[in-house]
């Protein structure tokens, strides 16, 4: 299949979205709209490379809005704006998708990579169910809806085919999306079934809509984590990624953050996809000493992509020593910033073992988190 990259374009300006910021950084579903199809297609196993194609000037609401993320500027067009994000790619096949349809599923990619693997592209679409008539001032004749589809994105090519389309597309046209570009050579783009919650976001009604769709198609799901990491002389002691003094630290193959540790396992869980080692085994030298914070990076990402919001995050560090309420602030507020959460959706608790067991006798310690979340109803 070779190498595969993602194109999200996203520099226009949003002026029939009513928001004072360009829609594509408005908030949909709790965070920026363009942040949601990011994280679905960053968390692709299959996608190699991802890249925002952004207006000049909306650098600040990006980085404010995803953080450091590759990004392009893009050109007066949407044409202009692709042909931008494509010279930035080196890869075999790309997928390139249109910001202002957040809601994308992992189930869409790889439809669309698989008739990639046959096809030079392929798109998803749904069919037309309503009456299509011509308009004016009074109703015209009806047209035919037989073999009529909404197109959506994203859509998936052969990086040369895309290419060879706009090189060989004129200047002085404007072409409503890329597949009609391939066309235009003569090539085949394959259908694959489009999904409702792709539906593109335009006008203000449209985030409205777009909320109550979502939140009528969650479902919460709750899931525990709990890791346990022992004492040892030299080591620094971490928790919540935040550094603690103390006379011993832990020890573990990674920067062995029990606290972050559980986190991740915990939202691992609400996904089905495993645990921390599945995904970072003890065994693979690339991982040691690395910050846990990666880890439990990467775990967000696996929800998002699966569609998922983090509701509630309930932390509880068990040890002896050291006293956690100083601290307490410190990590919870590092957690939230990790996850990009509110403070007030993160809960840090400490508590003792009244000495017995290992953590009683100060051998180590142990942390449990159980995380709360909404997924899609297709998802959960």
């Amino acid at each position: 299949m070779g190498k595969t990259a993602a194109l999200i374009v996203a520099a226009g300006q949003g002026t029939r979205a009513g928001s004072i910021v360009p829609k594509q950084f408005a908030r949909v579903a709790g965070k920026p709209m363009l942040a949601h199809s990011f994280a679905a297609l960053s968390s692709h196993l299959a996608i190699d490379q991802v890249i925002v194609v952004i207006g000049e000037g909306q650098e600040g609401a990006l980085r404010e809005g995803l953080g450091d993320v590759p990004f392009v500027i893009g050109g007066a067009t949407r044409r202009e704006s692709v042909r931008n994000g494509l010279d930035a790619i080196d890869a075999d096949q790309v997928l390139i998708h249109d910001a202002a349809r957040p809601f994308l599923s992992h189930a869409v990619i790889d439809a669309l990579l698989t008739a990639l693997e046959t096809l030079e592209g392929a798109l998803p679409a749904l069919p037309v169910a309503d009456t299509l008539a011509r308009g004016g001032e009074v109703l015209g004749e009806t047209v035919p809806r037989d073999d009529l589809v909404r197109v959506q994105t994203p859509q998936a090519f052969h990086m040369t085919t895309i290419r060879e389309a706009h090189q060989a597309w004129p200047t002085d046209r404007e072409a409503t999306d890329d597949a009609q570009m391939v066309r235009a050579l003569g090539r085949d783009v394959a259908l694959v079934p489009g999904d409702i919650a792709l539906e593109k976001i335009t006008h203000p009604a449209d985030f409205a809509a777009a909320e109550a769709r979502y939140a009528a198609a969650m479902q919460v799901r709750t899931a525990q984590g709990f890791d346990v990491h022992r004492f040892a002389e030299g080591e620094e002691l971490w928790l919540g990624g935040v550094l603690v003094p103390h006379s011993r630290g832990l020890s573990g193959h990674s920067d062995a953050d029990v606290a972050l540790h559980a986190i991740t396992d915990a939202l691992l869980g609400t996904i089905g996809a495993g645990d921390i080692g599945m995904h970072f085994p003890p065994s693979d030298p690339q991982w040691r000493g690395q910050r846990s914070a990666r880890f439990l990076e990467h775990a967000a990402a696996l929800l998002a992509g699966d569609g998922g919001i983090i509701n509630f995050i309930d932390l509880t560090i068990i040890c002896e020593a050291p006293k956690i309420g100083p601290h307490r602030d410190r990590i919870r507020a590092n957690i939230a910033e990790i996850l990009g959460l509110p403070v007030s959706r993160i809960s840090v608790k400490a508590t003792t073992t009244e000495r017995l067991g290992f953590t009683g006798r100060g051998e180590g310690m142990a942390a449990q988190a159980i995380a709360t979340v909404r997924l899609p109803a297709d998802n959960a």
